[in-house]
């Protein structure tokens, strides 16, 4: 296990980590041996897992911190550096979902993804990586896209662009680092599949317009939950890929893999997207 040996003893900062894959990767940090920082906006939601992950004898802290305040995260970097230690692994993990057509979204819930789903993640990155660069010790950053980042899906406009634009980010953020020179950041990207979550029930919807239309793709949505990764599982599955030092990190390869390939298919042709009804495609991970 080449996870343990890259990751085991440092400290593991990760946002969103009262739920799904958040939960399922401070889990497993813990089982390498990483010192966990639990973040996340759900006060009983960390408090819990705190308790759980010191029960096995792990070191964990929880933190209550809304990504969308960037001072909040930046006072989350200086009690961690001050209290705890430097930081050997951030994952910027916290996100949400959104329903129904574009033109019914209201505008808070259109500016509630982008908030934390790619405010979160630059403030994140503003809060801890100048502190992570000037350590000189190993260090990775992990942000969270999905395979909705390589995807077209209609009734999620929001969460979908959210999620090209976090796999963007990434990809320059891994270039500015390496044109910098800080050989000891090491930049990821990670991918997940449909892993068990609690995202499509917490998701906003629209309450003006096609009610119906968003509520079903909601349906479609949690239908697949049946069939969704154990969180741990896909953690793993994480863990030893970027000890590897892949950049593209995928809980489910093939899966994942095949959306990507499609992706690129689209592009490379320049073919517009095609609605393809009756075809179940699950875009989330949290």
């Amino acid at each position: 296990m080449i996870a343990r040996d890259t990751f085991g003893g440092g400290v593991a900062v990760i946002t969103g980590a009262g739920t799904g894959i958040g939960a399922g990767l401070a889990r497993y940090a813990a089982r390498l041996g990483m010192m966990v920082v639990l973040a996340d906006i759900d006060t009983k939601a960390v408090a819990a897992l705190r308790d759980e992950l010191r029960g096995t004898g792990a070191v964990a802290v929880d933190a209550v911190c809304d990504v969308r305040d960037p001072e909040a995260v930046h006072a989350l970097a200086e009690r961690t550096y001050q209290d705890i230690g430097p930081v050997r692994l951030l994952v910027n993990n916290a996100g949400v979902e959104q329903f129904g057509y574009l033109w019914d979204t209201p505008i808070e819930n259109w500016n509630r993804v982008v908030d934390i789903n790619i405010s979160g993640v630059f403030h994140g990155v503003h809060a801890f990586l100048p502190k992570m660069i000037d350590a000189g010790t190993p260090a990775w950053v992990w942000n969270l896209s999905s395979i909705g980042g390589v995807a077209v899906v209609p009734l999620q406009a929001p969460y979908i662009m959210s999620k090209h634009a976090v796999l963007a980010l990434t990809e320059c953020l891994r270039l500015e680092v390496q044109h910098a020179g800080h050989d000891h950041i090491h930049v990821q990207a990670v991918l997940p599949g449909a892993v068990v979550s609690k995202i499509f029930e917490s998701a906003g919807g629209v309450s003006d317009g096609d009610v119906v239309a968003a509520e079903s793709q909601r349906d479609a949505m949690l239908g697949i939950k049946a069939e969704a990764m154990d969180p741990v599982a896909a953690a793993e599955v994480v863990f030893e890929q970027a000890a590897e030092g892949r950049f593209y990190l995928l809980t489910q390869p093939e899966y994942v893999g095949s959306a990507m390939a499609e992706r690129a298919e689209v592009l490379v042709s320049q073919r517009p997207p095609v609605l393809r009804t009756g075809r179940r495609f699950d875009p989330a991970h949290q």
